[in-house]
């Protein structure tokens, strides 16, 4: 079952869990991408349920039959996931360790931002207000995913995401497409410190009330990386809003981590 989102994504459901696709995305018909609400999966509260982070204090068993209901979904391969430190680090994955073999999930590093050529292994970035930000090179056939938060937007991780497709796989920015996901939207981004968290060039992006229109930063950076305006997709969702289906630091302090995951399909 699907219908259109308010922010214009199209929502999906299938084996009792919910998602987000975009529409600039999923007319690549070979890659294959879905941001997850936070229902469906099998946590109890405060994590209820979908929660695929093992950091925030859940079970890790628990944790561990959420992230195999996110691999059944999407039939992939093997789940990257990445130690995400707010950093500028970027992952690129060239082997799968133990491939074919359980849990179909695998730690890729510490790093913020991943990518791959590779078919059948899907990047999740976990988020709970921060930017889920995935990208796709249909040309060279690279999906990359990052993990953007206030600190990553100040580092331009997107920037340098874009700038390692380009060096790694010849990828020209002209053919990327970005789209980013549910997060802190400019209604609820509030940093009464900004003074010190941000640099002075990013303060125009700030209203009267110290709230910063973080999608807005990204659109930029995105754009300012070689991406044309018309491929860059913002969801426009934001999850201390909608902490109803998505997880929000903001909003709760402890909670989960909702997934977004992207990857070329092993059989295109």
């Amino acid at each position: 079952m699907s219908r259109k989102n308010a922010g214009g994504a199209v929502t999906a459901s299938r084996e009792n869990l919910e998602t987000l696709q975009f529409p600039m995305l999923s007319e690549i018909s070979h890659v294959q991408h879905a941001v997850f609400t936070r229902n469906g999966g099998f946590s109890k509260a405060p994590f209820d349920s979908l929660n695929v982070g093992f950091s925030v204090g859940d079970r890790d068993d628990v944790v561990s039959k959420n992230r195999e209901a996110v691999a059944e979904y999407l039939r992939a391969g093997r789940l990257a996931f990445a130690g995400q430190v707010h950093g500028s680090d970027i992952l690129v994955i060239e082997d799968v360790p133990g491939h074919g073999v359980n849990p179909p999930f695998f730690h890729a590093g510490t790093g913020d931002a991943m990518m791959t050529d590779l078919p059948g292994v899907y990047l999740v970035i976990q988020t709970a207000d921060c930017q889920a930000v995935m990208l796709v090179d249909p040309q060279k056939n690279v999906v990359a995913n990052a993990h953007v938060g206030w600190r990553g937007n100040t580092q331009n991780i997107l920037g340098r995401t874009v700038g390692e497709m380009q060096r790694r796989f010849g990828s020209d920015p002209s053919d990327v497409r970005a789209a980013v996901g549910p997060s802190l939207g400019p209604c609820c981004a509030e940093f009464v410190n900004y003074r010190t968290e941000f640099p002075r060039e990013f303060w125009r992006y700030r209203d009267d009330r110290d709230r910063f229109d973080l999608w807005a930063v990204s659109f930029d950076q995105l754009a300012a990386a070689g991406l044309p305006r018309e491929n860059i997709w913002l969801s426009r969702v934001c999850t201390k809003c909608h902490d109803a289906r998505f997880f929000s630091y903001r909003a709760h302090g402890v909670t989960g981590r909702f997934a977004s995951a992207i990857g070329l399909r092993q059989d295109p």
